[in-house]
């Protein structure tokens, strides 16, 4: 009586270790995150992240086309459909606990050699030279979780899953930037093509004031053609910036999922604004806000627990399986019951011995992806930080840069204003108009590219930051 018990006692015990784990929880590396980013305060309440796309962006063109991009960009569409699969494969990670059945239905004859002991026997007994056998069953078998083998198998489909959707989140937000900024540089190339009109109109009198004094002796040939050369320059930017525009509805079409086509817009670059207090709250806000930190974060998840499944590989599994049916050698005594039902259960215990180190060097290597996962999420935490500082700075000097350029293109205009009150009165000379109506039109280009950097750094900050959820 004691034999069958130690039997029993030894797959009771396997049975009890079961959903045992080999894999340990990993600590989140996060001591490498500063308490503010460079130049800033300390404010968590006021984040801009925290603002939704309809309240950080204000104008009704550029909000409707995000929303067009949102619904049929196909980097978008694609990314979505990723995230389906990965879902379907983690649906199917958590039936991993259930046994795997079998419909089996077989039907032979075969002819054995009459000089062999089936073909002896068949005649003797059969009085047949064919042997025929009529087999229909369902077969059960099932894998005992002992080591937690199946366990990290569903955490590792959940952080894949996961991964998924942070990164159509991060296609999202780069897809809202994109739209974002090309709308801007649209602003930008619109206030540019009517400071090159203007500048064409100012130099087509300028041009007629010269000629008149050409004609009356005063001036030469020469300062007909400085001007013409001068008006020409303004001229020239007229079909460059159209090409420009051009290029760029194409581009935001594209993004939104439409065919090129020009992009109707009733604001301008001059009421383009954002809110006024840019704060970007803490680092540690990225971890939850950043898809591409939370997808390293989830990439350390997944690497546990590849090293999880390694390690319960080298370990024992118990298999048990289960075979019933209907079985007979005629056809017309298949489905006779009971006298056709049989059934066979089985159960065994493998221990791999040796498999030429392969799930030893599967273990090692499961391992080093392990620590490559913390590297890189050190690394995303790192260049995260790294991001929301740099537009920090550049929404900083860019401030600073547009107050300037704002000034020197007031000092231009009324120089400018100036030249030709002075020149119609005899106290200046065309060059002097000349070089004053070449160094507004340069000042002004300047302010308005200058404007459409500061919008974009804006822009790029709120990306950085993972705002847009």
């Amino acid at each position: 009586m004691k034999t069958p018990i130690n039997k029993f006692a030894a797959l009771i015990l396997l049975l009890g270790l079961a959903g045992c784990k080999v894999s340990k929880d990993l600590v989140l590396p996060v001591q490498s995150i500063p308490e503010t980013f460079r130049d800033t305060q300390v404010d968590s309440t006021k984040s801009i992240s925290k603002l939704s796309v309809q309240q950080f962006f204000t104008d009704i063109t550029l909000r409707n086309l995000i929303d067009t991009a949102l619904l049929r960009n196909y980097d978008l569409q694609i990314a979505m459909k990723n995230m389906t699969a990965a879902e379907l494969l983690f649906r199917q990670t958590k039936l991993g606990n259930l046994p795997q059945i079998n419909l089996n239905i077989t039907a032979n004859s075969s002819r054995p050699s009459d000089n062999s002991l089936n073909g002896l026997s068949a005649g003797q007994f059969l009085g047949t030279k064919h042997i025929e056998d009529f087999n229909a069953n369902l077969g059960l078998s099932w894998e005992a979780d002992i080591w937690g083998k199946i366990g990290s198998q569903k955490k590792a489909a959940l952080a894949s899953y996961l991964q998924s959707a942070e990164a159509r989140k991060a296609v999202q937000m780069r897809l809202i930037a994109s739209v974002a900024q090309g709308y801007y540089r649209l602003l930008m190339l619109d206030t540019q093509m009517l400071i090159a009109r203007r500048n064409v109109a100012l130099t087509d009198s300028t041009l007629t004031m010269i000629k008149m004094q050409f004609d009356a002796g005063q001036l030469s040939s020469l300062a007909i053609q400085q001007a013409e050369a001068q008006q020409l320059v303004a001229i020239q930017l007229v079909p460059a910036l159209e090409q420009d525009i051009a290029i760029q509805e194409n581009a935001l079409s594209i993004l939104v999922g439409r065919l090129p086509a020009a992009i109707i817009r009733k604001g301008s670059l001059d009421r383009a604004n954002f809110p006024a207090q840019l704060s970007a709250g803490i680092p540690a806000a990225l971890l939850a806000q950043r898809p591409d930190v939370r997808s390293a974060e989830l990439g350390l998840d997944l690497a546990n627990a590849q090293v999880g499944i390694a390690k319960a590989s080298m370990y024992p599994s118990l298999n048990i399986s289960a075979t019933a049916g209907l079985n007979a050698f005629k056809a017309s005594n298949w489905f006779n019951i009971p006298a056709s039902l049989f059934g066979v259960v089985a159960g065994g215990i493998t221990q791999p011995l040796f498999q030429r180190k392969q799930l030893k060097t599967q273990f090692e290597v499961s391992k080093i992806e392990r620590e490559k996962a913390v590297l890189q999420f050190r690394q995303s935490v790192l260049i995260a930080v790294g991001e929301v500082s740099d537009e920090l700075m550049r929404i900083k000097k860019l401030k600073q840069q547009q107050v300037i350029a704002e000034r020197r293109a007031e000092t231009l205009k009324l120089a400018v204003k100036n030249a030709g009150l002075l020149f119609n009165n005899g106290m200046a000379n065309y060059l002097e108009v000349i070089t004053a109506q070449s160094n507004a039109l340069q000042s002004e280009l300047e302010l308005a590219s200058i404007k459409t950097a500061e919008l974009n750094a804006t822009v790029a900050l709120y990306r950085a930051l993972g705002g847009g959820f």
